[in-house]
């Protein structure tokens, strides 16, 4: 085997792209470090770390879990996350699976339908969204999974179709010949294969949701269940006045769960995007 010969000048590129990576994580610190900060001193010394004048110690996260009540609107946020997720991956690789092995007029629009939805502006359809939202009685966490679906059902199915145009034929119709119906096969050999791209499609759509504060905003009734994302609103008051130290603590405590889930799952995501890009 031939020796990989070093890229040239590849300490520029290392150097570019560790200071890029700085760039990227340095709001995030900025944002913990402020978290333990007294509230005067955040405007003052924002890029500061925390001393003995401006320490705050965890004042900042019980003030701000007892002004929001964190715990209900976090409650709600992943009760909408897991289940918009679950039903989006369930519904859409069915979906996916059905427009590639049955070849029809039907399937084709149902394709060109999901593919057009990626680039129509959520702006389009603010208006009617709500609308129709409020008709069907919608504005409830059970309710806002089956807006989630339709928003994101096009980038899924796009995905899942890549993934199982590259699936053997044989390999179902083995299933089929010793007894399975079409949907122990689905659940049986054709899920099963889809895991890397479930995984994918799940991280992409869970860190959608999980911040997402516009749709929640126009579809919730936010006086009675409120996401992290419209509870940390909450925290500004009247004529302008923010309590930054517990908003930024808030904002904390709503991301640590979604960068475990990204760390535990990111080794997937990779594979499951150039999976599902196998085939048009």
């Amino acid at each position: 085997m031939e020796n990989k010969k070093p890229v040239k000048n590849g300490w520029i590129y290392t150097t570019i792209f560790s200071l890029l990576s700085v760039l990227y994580i340095m709001p995030i610190v900025v944002v913990l470090m402020n978290s333990f900060k007294r509230k005067t001193y955040i405007n003052r010394e924002p890029f500061g770390l925390p001393n003995e004048k401006t320490f705050e110690g965890l004042k900042n996260y019980i003030s701000g879990i007892e002004k929001i009540d964190f715990f209900s609107a976090f409650k709600n946020s992943l009760f909408i996350t897991i289940c918009s997720v679950a039903v989006i991956i369930l519904c859409t690789s069915m979906c996916a699976w059905y427009i590639s092995r049955v070849k029809s007029k039907v399937s084709s629009g149902m394709y060109y339908l999901c593919a057009f939805s990626m680039i129509v502006p959520f702006q389009m359809v603010m208006f009617t969204l709500s609308k129709i939202s409020d008709m069907l009685k919608l504005g409830n966490p059970a309710g806002i999974i089956i807006v989630y679906l339709g928003f994101g059902a096009g980038l899924a199915v796009f995905m899942f179709c890549g993934f199982v145009k590259a699936i053997p034929l044989e390999i179902e119709e083995a299933a089929m010949m010793d007894g399975c119906t079409p949907i122990q096969t689905y659940f049986k050999v054709v899920l099963p294969i889809l895991k890397p791209t479930c995984i994918s499609v799940a991280i992409l759509q869970a860190m959608w949701i999980w911040n997402d504060y516009l749709l929640p905003s126009l579809v919730l009734d936010t006086k009675r269940w409120k996401t992290i994302p419209i509870a940390v609103q909450y925290l500004k008051g009247g004529y302008g006045a923010v309590d930054m130290g517990a908003m930024m603590a808030m904002l904390v405590l709503a991301i640590i769960p979604i960068i475990i889930f990204y760390i535990a799952c990111q080794k997937y995501i990779v594979d499951g995007v150039v999976a599902g890009a196998v085939k048009g």
